[in-house]
């Protein structure tokens, strides 16, 4: 047991070392996880609309809309 812990401690000691020691990666990971953010934004805005409010006036009937299609299903 104690050689899979000191196994798994190197493992994330390799990687942390890395990233501490970054230059150029540390911007180009900036950038990608931005992209990323701004990605699923998008995605959210105009692929994946709020339908149980559109369609729903209050939570109640949501909530009814939403345990009709669980049970029906």
């Amino acid at each position: 047991m104690a050689q899979i812990g000191s196994k798994i401690r190197g493992v994330v000691n390799f990687y942390v070392d890395g990233f501490k020691n970054m230059t150029i990666g540390k911007k180009l990971w900036a950038i990608i996880f931005i992209k990323v953010i701004i990605l699923f934004f998008v995605f959210k805005l105009f692929f994946f609309p709020d339908l149980l409010k559109e369609n729903y006036d209050n939570d109640d009937a949501r909530a009814r809309a939403v345990a009709t299609e669980l049970t029906s299903r």
